[in-house]
């Protein structure tokens, strides 16, 4: 039979036929994909073939995984050397951000959004909770979501509590599987919860320790918020380390610093002290922003953007 996996809860994944019927099946067999060294072999989006163990438990073994489209995946937390999926077969992916309550870190978006461009997924950065920020914060939100939107990255503003930007929130969503992602906090749920309330997420406080959130989301989940729209929402995550780019490749998932290839005097620049950089010109002349280049230069090195 063929399925989706819509959640992944470790050993046990929900496999939703073609009938929309939900299954709970285990792998069967060990599952090594394009020799990628991962703590989770299926992720949620996987499409997968099944058989059915017990049917009035409502059982089965996956087999095989078909091809992936794409996928975005980070350093695993517990296993070093190996990667974690986040979700596999994106339309798109969207990243909630909040400059307080918590603040994001711009190396953490950075970092995401590097990830995504290795796979050309298309990322919109939604900015929630704007009614919270004042006079002097929602400029520097509009100059920053400026610099963001010319290098191809388009922004929206919402807040869930202040029914700002919902309608634009769920038009983004529209027809896509989209998967959402941010630092615990942000208001993922929250926000969804106004799109598709019968959804019902689980929504948490944020913690008054440094302003950070609490998780609620536990396992990433697939649902369906309209027909032919879905959302993967994934547990909050507090820091996004990369895999499988390497160094001199790093560059090409930064749009502003791709538009300059060829332009360097050395073919092989590394665009960190090297003579006749069109990248380190381009950074000096206010071409790129200081915050991106800050957030290359932390890839390169591989520090891990904790807030």
């Amino acid at each position: 039979m063929k399925g989706l996996v819509i959640r992944s809860t470790g050993s046990w994944y929900e496999v939703v036929d073609e009938n929309k019927h939900v299954w709970k099946c285990r792998l069967r067999g060990k599952f090594k994909i394009k020799g990628l060294k991962t703590s989770n072999p299926i992720a949620v989006g996987d499409k997968v073939l099944f058989d059915i163990e017990d049917e009035t438990e409502n059982t089965g073994n996956i087999f095989e995984i078909t091809q992936r489209e794409n996928y975005i995946i980070r350093k695993s937390v517990h296993k070093t050397a190996h990667g974690h999926i986040l979700a596999a077969n994106l339309d798109q992916a969207v990243i909630i951000v909040t400059l307080n309550y918590p603040r994001t870190s711009l190396g953490f978006l950075d970092r995401f959004l590097v990830s995504a461009e290795s796979f050309r997924i298309p990322t919109t950065i939604v900015f929630n909770k704007v009614d919270l920020l004042s006079e002097e914060e929602k400029d520097y939100l509009a100059d920053l979501a400026a610099m963001y939107e010319e290098i191809g990255y388009p922004c929206a503003f919402t807040s869930a509590t202040a029914n700002i930007g919902i309608d634009h929130f769920a038009e983004i969503l529209k027809d896509k599987t989209t998967l959402i992602s941010g630092h615990s906090g942000v208001g993922k749920s929250t926000l969804v919860n106004q799109i598709a309330p019968d959804l019902d997420l689980k929504t948490t406080e944020i913690s008054t320790f440094a302003n950070k959130g609490v998780h609620t989301t536990t396992f990433a989940t697939m649902f369906e918020i309209a027909d032919n729209s879905y959302i993967i929402d994934t547990p909050g995550i507090k820091e996004l380390g990369l895999i499988d780019i390497e160094k001199q490749e790093l560059s090409h998932f930064f749009p502003e610093m791709r538009a300059m290839m060829g332009q360097c005097k050395y073919h092989n620049c590394k665009h960190i002290n090297e003579p006749k950089c069109a990248v380190l010109e381009a950074v000096s002349e206010g071409e790129i922003a200081e915050s991106r280049y800050s957030s290359y230069l932390s890839m390169m090195d591989d520090d891990d953007n904790r807030r």
